[in-house]
C-alpha cells in the first residue's frame, strides 16, 4: 500500500490504482498502473520506481503492447495517456511538439486544420509515444520514412527519474549524437518518452490509388522493380496477399498538385498493363494489418530485390497459409497466422523464411502465444554492444525487461 499512496500523490488519487487483468503485458500481470499528467510526474514516478526496484513498462493505448517477447517480470504499468497535449505546433516551420500520449489520429486532426500532416500512418494507430517506441509505419513510409526518419528532437526520463532531452526544434540540430534515433525502436528498454519533436509536410491537394492484379511471386517482383526504376516518385507502394500461391493485388499511391497527379497515374497504369487502373479511393485493406490482436504475426524485412524470395517460402510453408501484406516497395511484409497454428509448423516457417533472407534480411516473430517457444528476433549482430547501452541507461535493467532482441 506504501508504493500505491506515493503513486497516488504523485499522479493525484484518481490516476494511480492496483492493477487488474486487463493490464497485463502479454500475459503478465502488473501490481500498480500510474497515470503520470506531465514529464516532472513522470520522472517522480519512475524514481519511485527506483526507491522500491519496481519493473516498469510503459503503456498508451495499448496497441502495440503484445508487440515482443513478454516482459520478464512488470510491477507498475506508467499510462502516458493524459500526457496528450500538442505543446507547439510552429505551421510555419513545419514543425510540431506533442506529449507522448497524444493519439495519432488526434494529432493528424489538429495538423490537418493548418493543411499539414505527420507523414506517418501505422496500421496499428495508437500514441505518439508507442508509435516512435515501435518504430511503426505504414504505406506513407516509401516517400517519408518512419518514426526515425521523422523525429528530429526528443524528451525522455531515464530508469533514475532524470529527464533528458536530445535534438530541437529544426530539421538540421546541432552536432551530437542522435538519441532520438536510439530511442526510436527500442521498444520502451532505455527510458520513457514524454515528448517528441518531428518535422511535418504538407497535405497532398490530390491523389490517385493504382491497382494492378498480380498472378504470381515473379511478376510480383517485376512490376515492384519497375515501379521503382520509374520517374513517377510514388507515395506508396503496397502489395496484399491473402493466400500463398494466389493472386495478389499490388496498389500503387501517386499524391501531388491536380494539375500533375492524373498524368502521373494514366503513365502508371500503361507501365504496369494488364488489368491496371486508377481511381480515387483506397482499396479497403489499405493501411491496414493482415492479422487480428489474437493472431500469430511476423515481420519480414528483406532487400527489395528479394520479393519473389520471401513469397516462395511463405507459399511453401508447409500447411500453414499466412495472409500477406505490406510495403513492398521498402522491403517490409507483415504475415498473420491464426493464433491457434501449430507451434512447431510456425517454428519451421520461422527458419525457412530466416535462412532464404541471409544475410541482410530478418524475420521477427512480433506477437505469438507462449506456446510458440522461438527466438522472436533472430540473430542479431550488434547484440553484445546493445546489452551495453542497455545497461549504460537502465543499470538495473527495469524498463520493459525482457521484451526486446536478446532478452534485453
Amino acid at each position: 500500500m506504501a508504493v500505491l499512496a506515493g503513486l497516488a500523490a504523485i499522479c493525484g488519487a484518481g490516476n494511480a490504482r492496483e492493477a487488474g487483468p486487463h493490464d497485463a503485458v502479454a500475459g503478465v500481470t502488473p501490481k500498480y498502473v500510474a497515470a503520470p499528467g506531465c514529464t516532472e510526474e513522470v520522472a517522480a514516478v519512475l524514481r519511485l520506481a527506483a526507491d522500491q526496484a519496481l519493473t516498469v513498462v510503459p503503456r498508451g493505448t495499448g496497441t502495440k503492447l503484445a508487440w515482443g517477447a513478454p516482459p520478464r517480470s512488470v510491477d507498475l504499468v506508467l499510462d502516458t495517456t493524459r500526457l496528450a497535449r500538442v505543446v507547439e505546433h510552429a505551421a510555419g516551420d513545419l514543425v510540431v511538439v506533442v506529449e507522448a500520449g497524444t493519439r495519432l489520429d488526434t494529432l493528424q486532426e489538429t495538423l490537418a486544420a493548418h493543411g499539414q500532416r505527420l507523414a506517418l500512418d501505422p496500421p496499428s494507430g495508437g500514441t505518439v509515444g508507442g508509435t516512435v517506441a515501435a518504430n511503426a509505419a505504414g504505406p506513407l513510409r516509401l516517400l517519408y520514412g518512419t518514426a526515425r526518419d521523422l523525429l528530429i528532437g526528443v524528451t525522455v526520463v531515464r530508469a533514475d527519474g532524470v529527464v533528458a532531452r536530445a535534438g530541437g526544434k529544426v530539421v538540421k540540430n546541432v552536432a551530437g549524437y542522435d538519441l532520438g534515433k536510439l530511442f526510436t525502436g527500442s521498444y520502451g528498454t532505455l527510458g520513457v518518452i514524454t515528448q517528441a519533436v518531428f518535422r511535418l509536410h504538407p497535405l497532398p491537394a490530390a491523389r490517385a490509388y493504382v491497382t494492378r492484379t498480380v498472378a504470381d511471386a515473379a511478376e510480383a517482383s517485376r512490376l515492384v522493380q519497375a515501379v521503382l526504376r520509374s520517374q513517377l516518385v510514388p507515395a506508396a507502394l503496397e502489395l496484399d496477399l491473402p493466400r500463398p500461391g494466389g493472386p495478389a493485388t499490388l496498389v500503387v499511391l501517386l499524391e501531388g498538385a491536380p494539375a500533375g497527379v492524373p498524368a502521373r497515374a494514366e503513365t502508371l497504369v500503361a507501365l504496369l498493363g494488364g488489368d491496371a487502373r486508377a481511381g480515387e479511393e483506397a482499396p479497403p485493406w489499405w493501411g491496414r494489418h493482415p492479422f487480428g490482436p489474437d493472431d500469430i504475426t511476423l515481420k519480414i524485412a528483406y532487400p527489395i530485390a528479394d520479393l519473389e524470395a520471401v513469397m516462395t517460402a511463405l507459399a511453401g510453408a508447409g500447411g500453414l497459409e499466412p495472409t500477406l501484406r505490406g510495403s513492398v516497395g521498402t522491403g517490409v511484409l507483415h504475415a498473420g497466422l491464426p493464433g491457434d497454428a501449430d507451434p512447431a509448423a510456425v517454428a519451421r516457417l520461422l527458419g525457412t523464411l530466416r535462412q532464404a533472407l541471409r544475410p541482410w534480411g530478418s524475420a521477427i516473430l512480433l506477437q505469438a502465444p507462449p506456446a510458440v517457444a522461438v527466438d522472436r528476433w533472430g540473430d542479431v549482430p550488434a547484440l553484445a554492444l546493445m546489452r551495453r547501452v542497455k545497461t549504460q541507461f537502465d543499470p538495473a535493467h527495469r524498463l520493459s525487461p525482457g521484451r526486446f532482441v536478446g532478452g534485453i
